[in-house]
Formats: structure tokens, sequence, C-alpha cells
């Protein structure tokens, strides 16, 4: 097997048919250039669907993986972990932040950003306050609770049934959202600028009537910056430009640079409703 041609066809024949990938088979790169076996070079302008924020192979990056795989490649929960810990100090210095929850990528980010404010709104005002509001045309990942709360039906279909508690109104429509917030509404999530509903910005008034909501109805405001954070709206994360700041906040894609990291950001507020084995993950 390990002289088997590698091509198109090989993928037909030993992958699980849920993508389609092209015809061409990238060897190495760098910056934003890739080229293939037959030494082809193209511009990458996909960028790993918004995760390449630094290139291929990019010097810095390569050594601190390199530097890091050397002393130390797993830890998981169980112990304390220096690198992660720097990290979070990172985030919290230059962020809303005041506790942070690491994962593997941006759906786990939002799913522990949709748990924490179930749960938040559940140890504080009880088990019916737990309606989430998100937008039509969202998407915030491929897991159950991710897909439900993305607007995208040709998601869900033929997962049903999704968890429930979770309704969609048109993106930047205030007079929508006002009509569907209520008591019993513990989150409202959006993403700044909505990427695959069409690279739709929110607008600034928008965002701060949400925001304004929010706050009348004791709901969480989440924000989903897996796509628009780490710089790529000119500012750290899209929210800093908006002049709101939410709750919770999902961030990954560009934070690894192309290692599969993701991150939950959240306030001395909230953080305590995930109190010691609510949540988890095995590389966390």
């Amino acid at each position: 097997m390990s002289h088997t041609l590698v091509n198109r066809a090989l993928f037909d024949e030993v992958m699980v048919p849920n993508y389609n990938p092209a015809n061409i088979i990238p060897v190495r790169g760098e910056g934003a250039r890739m080229w293939d076996r037959e030494g082809k070079e193209y511009v990458d302008f996909a960028g790993g669907i918004a995760v390449s924020a630094l290139g291929h192979c990019h010097p810095a990056l390569v050594k601190a993986l390199t530097d890091q795989a050397s002393k130390l490649w797993h830890l998981s929960n169980t112990m304390t972990n220096e690198p992660a810990l720097r990290l979070a100090q990172k985030f919290i210095e230059h962020t809303f932040a005041d506790k942070v929850f690491f994962c593997n990528s941006g759906a786990e980010a939002n799913e522990a950003a949709f748990k924490l404010a179930r749960k938040y709104a559940y140890d504080h005002f009880g088990p019916e306050k737990n309606e989430i509001i998100a937008f039509h045309q969202a998407f915030h990942g491929r897991t159950l609770f991710t897909v439900a709360v993305g607007g995208q039906a040709k998601y869900r279909e033929g997962f049903e049934p999704v968890p429930g508690g979770i309704s969609h109104v048109p993106y930047n429509d205030i007079d929508a959202l006002r009509a569907a917030i209520s008591e019993k509404t513990c989150a409202v999530v959006m993403e700044p600028i909505q990427g695959e509903g069409g690279v739709i910005p929110a607008d600034p008034a928008f965002v701060k009537a949400v925001r304004e909501l929010c706050d009348e109805h004791n709901a969480l405001l989440v924000f989903d910056e897996v796509q628009t954070g780490m710089g790529r709206t000119g500012e750290l994360y899209a929210y800093m430009g908006l002049g709101v700041t939410p709750d919770i906040l999902s961030t990954a894609k560009a934070m690894g640079g192309g290692f599969p990291i993701g991150a939950m950001l959240t306030t001395d507020k909230v953080a305590p409703s995930f109190c010691f084995g609510t949540h988890g993950s095995t590389y966390g």
C-alpha cells in the first residue's frame, strides 16, 4: 500500500465521500504558493478555508511547532500545561476575555459556547431559559448542535432530530429579533460578518441594538469569530471595530495557521458555569 500511486481516484477508493477535492495534489508550499508533483506552481487563494493566515510553511510557525515537538507533545487536561496557559494569557491581555477554553476546531469552540450559554442561564435563571436565537444563512460548524444553531437547512436535513429550542431570524433585521426574543432566550448567536451567508457585514447599529436587547432580556451575546478573527478585518477580532463586546466569543481557523486549534473566550461572570467536569476535551 505504501507504494500505491496517490491520485484523485484513490480518494474515491479509500475516503468517505463527503468531500469532492480537485485533481491537484500539492506536495510543497511556501507563502501563498503551492507546487504539485510535476513542479507546477499555483497561487493558493483558498488559504485552507480561512486558515493559512501566515501562508504555507511560515518559518516562525515551523520553528514554534518544531521546538515544542522536540520537548513535549501532549498532556491533555490532567496536568498543568505551560504553553496553553501562556497562550491563554495572551488572549486575556488582548481581548475582553477573563477566561479561555481550548479545543481543536471552530465547531468545538462553538459547541462549548452554546453549552456554556445554556448552562449559565440554567444556573442563574432556571431551566426554562434555554432558547437560542441565531440568524438565517449563518454557519457555526458541523456538529449536531452547531448545525442546529446554524441557519442553513441543507446542513440539518437527514440528521434530524436536531437539538431544539433554537430559532432563526433575518440577519441585520432588528425588528425581527425584537419580536423573537423573550425572557426564555438564553443567548443570541451571530457572526459579525456572515461568511457562508454571502460575506455580509453586520450593520454597526444593528449590533449595538442586539447587545441592548440581550441586556434587556438577560441573554448572553455570543460572537462566532472563527472566520473573522485573527486580524482578518483589520482588528484582532471584528467586535473591536463595532463598539460592542460579546459575553462569549469563539475563535479557530487562522488562530493556528494550519495547526488544529480553537478557543472559546468568556468573562469571569459567565465562566463559572463550566465548573469542574461539566465540559471538556482530550486536547483542551
